[in-house]
């Protein structure tokens, strides 16, 4: 198309179709929380397969949930090209993570349609379930079964605080489709996201080219000492669970700082029991989560908290149970696809830097079975997973830009 360079999105569409999306389970701090699978899930999912019925998109449900909303191109037997990312969130969550870009592809198709573009590829827009991991663990679990990582049965067997499965819930929500779970070509699959950090708002750079994802791990640890009355008990005869606890806090901070710049080492959630003030605690359920864009790095980080707990625990006289429950590698994204995202960036003549996404995403797994980049833009103050996440509205619209112009790259007008 000769003047392919003008093609722009409707930033205000858009941006009102995000602030809708968000009344879906509001909060008053002006966030989200939107867990996957309960009726706050259906709620947006029903409302995102309306709209894309409306924008002309047939719509098929797999086993694990996941939504795929499809535009045909000129040759259906052609792979799609695909954009989409989650619309669960954090339980105090925001309102930008996850649903811009699910809310950005479905602009691209919407602009398309305005413009009368026929492409030669499909372009299908996805809803992953269970991205964010917060109800139902590891976090994206769908993806990751679309990609061949987890088994269904592994898939909908995981299950929440209350005992209730992934597969239960789907059900009950009315989106356990009767799709299978991947097993078919992808083209290309492009994520737009908030950075979910502060690099490009204090660099003023308004399109991060996303070349590579961190690696993670994530580990569930019980801690057990011996439960004892806080008065009577001798402080050298103790053996304080939450004692043993706190230092290994200490030692993942402190594996996280020995590995900079890049590491990030986080205990983010804790149980004390019998957690009674007058009560030395005799037990501790505690998460460890570590990052590094360096898989021999990570390795490393791995060592150092295992060697940690072992000494830890063992000079406290209390014994423990670590197990790892979530790995993936460090990701490098496919050269093609990064192009088509810097040329995009070009196209629309936008600041643009290369960044190692820090976080997880969808696609990190699917990565492993299709060409993949993302589009970061910023976020204020490099502020995610909190019900003060906010963007500019010409933040959105730049990076759903970008990524018309790269599912288009991708995709072949048609002639």
């Amino acid at each position: 198309m000769s003047d392919a360079k003008n093609l722009r999105i409707d930033g205000e569409r858009l941006w009102n179709s995000l602030m809708e999306m968000a009344k879906i389970g509001a909060t008053e701090k002006g966030g989200c929380c939107r867990l996957a699978l309960t009726d706050l899930d259906r709620e947006g999912r029903d409302l995102f397969v309306r709209w894309c019925e409306e924008a002309g998109c047939s719509i098929k449900v797999d086993k694990m949930g996941n939504i795929f909303a499809r535009r045909p191109g000129k040759d259906e037997s052609l792979p799609p090209v695909m954009t989409g990312s989650h619309l669960d969130t954090q339980p105090t969550g925001g309102r930008f993570d996850g649903v811009f870009g699910v809310l950005s592809g479905l602009e691209v198709v919407r602009t398309m349609n305005d413009l009368g573009i026929e492409t030669k590829h499909p372009l299908e827009v996805a809803v992953w379930t269970n991205e964010e991991g917060s109800r139902f663990a590891p976090a994206m679990v769908s993806s990751g079964v679309f990609a061949g990582v987890f088994d269904l049965d592994y898939g909908l067997s995981r299950a929440d605080a209350d005992g209730k499965t992934m597969g239960e819930e789907l059900a009950r929500i009315g989106y356990a489709g009767p799709e299978e779970v991947g097993g078919r070509p992808l083209h290309a699959f492009f994520e737009t996201h908030i950075e979910q950090g502060p690099i490009l708002e204090a660099e003023e750079k308004t399109i991060g080219v996303v070349t590579d994802a961190q690696g993670q791990r994530w580990y569930e640890l019980e801690i057990t000492g011996v439960e004892s009355h806080a008065g009577p008990t001798p402080m050298q005869r103790r053996k304080d669970a939450l004692l043993g606890a706190s230092r290994i806090v200490d030692l993942v901070n402190k594996t996280g700082m020995d590995n900079q710049p890049s590491a990030c080492a986080t205990v983010g959630m804790m149980n004390v029991f019998p957690n009674s003030r007058n009560v030395i605690p005799g037990r501790v359920w505690m998460t460890i989560d570590i990052r590094h864009p360096n898989d021999a790095v990570l390795a490393g980080m791995d060592k150092a908290i295992r060697e940690g707990i072992e000494r830890i625990t063992s000079e406290i006289g209390l014994t423990y149970e670590l197990e790892q429950i979530f790995y993936y590698a460090p990701v490098p994204f496919e050269e093609s696809c990064v192009d088509a995202v810097r040329k995009g960036a070009e196209a629309c003549e936008y600041s643009m830097r290369d960044m190692v996404s820090g976080a997880g995403h969808d696609a990190c797994y699917i990565s492993k079975v299709a060409p993949t980049s993302m589009i970061f833009v910023p976020c204020i103050d490099g502020i995610s997973h909190n019900e003060v996440e906010d963007a500019k509205p010409e933040w959105i619209t730049a990076g759903a830009n970008v990524l018309l112009h790269a599912m288009l790259e991708k995709a072949g007008a048609a002639s």
